[in-house]
């Protein structure tokens, strides 16, 4: 029988990954709709997200020194991820942006290490072949191919959100770190919704669906991975993580009714599949 404090674990993971996908399902449904634009739903997102944190960080009284601070390159990451993700799901379906979203956050982080001298296993390659396989053949020209400039902009995301989260492992204070690139995001995502005045288009309905996207499922949802994540070891870290794009496009499929595609089902299998290869696959070597 699994004990209190095993159960807390996996209570809160699911939370968080739950969180992570709602993201996705929040952008959709807002953007969608019609009852958003893309640069409005950006800044009240990452408004929302900012006030959200600093009450968490000032609810938690979390200690930190100078060093506990942001930067003004992962705010701009953080920016560049948010308002990609914020106009490519104006063309795309929920399931094919998280896929896209968390695909490139991994091969990024994966790219990374290789600059840095990692020198893969076999199988590292083989998933990394996989992945990168299974983008093209999502992204390859057909019928049931989604927009490529939505594609695009989902992939310039995922590579802004793994510059982000590479800035930001191994931080003394992620939660006070958080806060403050949201801050530094924040005013750049004003800046981008002045350019975007004339189609400016808000209701009640999208402006609480960018709340919940920005001081629910961003600011708690990064609150509870935070705090689950020195009960995991970094391969369950990272491969729960794999759970994202699917439960995004099933509650794309419940929510919006959008349609599960044999491009779709067969992109997931094989690029979650290439991820779960690099992930679970040992680290041999070191950097040069």
């Amino acid at each position: 029988m699994a004990s209190p404090g095993s159960l807390r674990i996996v209570v809160l993971t699911v939370l968080a990954m739950l969180a992570f996908a709602a993201n996705s399902v929040l952008g959709r449904l807002a953007l969608d709709s019609g009852t958003i634009d893309a640069a409005s739903f950006t800044f009240i997102r990452l408004l929302s997200g900012t006030l959200m944190l600093a009450l968490l960080v000032r609810l938690r009284k979390a200690s930190g020194n100078d060093n506990s601070r942001g930067s003004w390159l992962s705010g701009a990451m953080l920016f560049l991820y948010a308002i990609c993700f914020s106009y490519a799901y104006l063309s795309l379906n929920t399931g094919i942006g998280a896929l896209i979203l968390f695909g490139m956050v991994q091969l990024t982080m994966i790219g990374w290490g290789l600059v840095r001298g990692e020198r893969p296993s076999m199988m590292q390659w083989t998933g990394s072949v996989m992945a990168v396989a299974g983008l093209v053949y999502l992204l390859s020209p057909g019928v049931t191919a989604p927009s490529l400039v939505g594609a695009l902009l989902m992939a310039l995301a995922g590579v802004g959100w793994g510059v982000y989260s590479l800035r930001g492992r191994g931080v003394s204070q992620p939660l006070r770190v958080s806060a403050d690139n949201f801050l530094r995001a924040a005013p750049m995502a004003l800046v981008a919704l002045l350019f975007a005045m004339p189609s400016w288009e808000v209701d009640l309905h999208g402006a609480v669906l960018a709340i919940l996207s920005g001081a629910g499922a961003s600011a708690i949802g990064y609150a509870i991975w935070y705090t689950v994540l020195p009960s995991l070891s970094a391969t369950l870290a990272a491969s729960v993580q794999l759970s994202v794009p699917v439960i995004a496009a099933a509650f794309g499929v419940i929510l919006m009714a959008e349609p599960v595609t044999l491009r779709l089902v067969v992109s997931t299998v094989v690029i979650l599949g290439g991820i779960g290869l690099v992930i679970l696959s040992k680290r041999p070597s070191t950097p040069r």
